[in-house]
């Protein structure tokens, strides 16, 4: 009996240990996108997001070399996030392609208003502090911002064959004025603590694209 009990006991800690590090290092991320989201890189330290979830700094270092690799795990973790995030609306067949823009505008303003405005954009926070952050991440950080430009171009192509914004439109210049804009409109609406920017850019956006 107990050489068939024992070992059954032995293989279930690895896995009961395995899913509490996993725990861990998922609480530890989430942790720090809201850090990024709303203080930025620079100002976020190591000590203040293991206190916010009451992990020893011991478990940070097992699974992070460094707060540059850290950083590294919260940008791909937001940007995948935010994929998620884009194709809910931009694939959303139940909307023309100017409506699904529409109602990510709407989402976002409302999501920055459910924390008063204090959480921007954590690709855009730290393209703010780019003179300042590892070098490494100005490529990670533009591939991300390139990858929403491209969904958003296919979004208006497809609002150009449906006749909602005219045929001459160069849709990948409009969707890199999107985001840039848009991005410039976060940023402005954590400034004033408003919606009012966000509903600025949307609206002279979509008046802009169907001329």
């Amino acid at each position: 009996m107990s050489l068939t009990a024992n070992p059954s006991r032995r293989r279930g800690r690895p896995q009961k240990r395995d899913a509490d590090e996993h725990e861990t290092r998922d609480v530890l991320l989430r942790a720090g996108v809201v850090a990024l989201t709303e203080k930025g890189f620079s100002a976020t330290g190591i000590d203040e997001v293991l206190k916010s979830v009451g992990v020893p700094k011991g478990s940070f270092y097992h699974f992070f070399a460094s707060k540059e690799a850290f950083g590294a795990e919260l940008i791909a973790l937001y940007a995948r996030y935010f994929i998620r995030k884009l194709d809910r609306f931009l694939l959303d067949d139940s909307l023309t392609p100017l409506q699904r823009i529409d109602a990510f505008c709407r989402d976002a303003e409302q999501g920055m208003a459910r924390f008063d405005f204090r959480r921007g954009c954590l690709v855009g926070n730290l393209g703010q502090e780019m003179n300042v952050l590892p070098q490494a991440y100005r490529t990670q950080l533009t591939d991300v911002l390139t990858d929403w430009q491209a969904r958003t171009e296919l979004c208006l192509e497809a609002a150009k064959a449906a006749g909602e914004i005219p045929k001459s439109s160069g849709c990948a210049g409009l969707a890199a004025f999107f985001w840039i804009g848009w991005e410039g409109a976060v940023l402005r609406a954590k400034l004033e603590r408003s919606a009012e920017p966000l509903r600025i850019f949307a609206d002279h956006f979509r008046a802009m694209v169907t001329i």
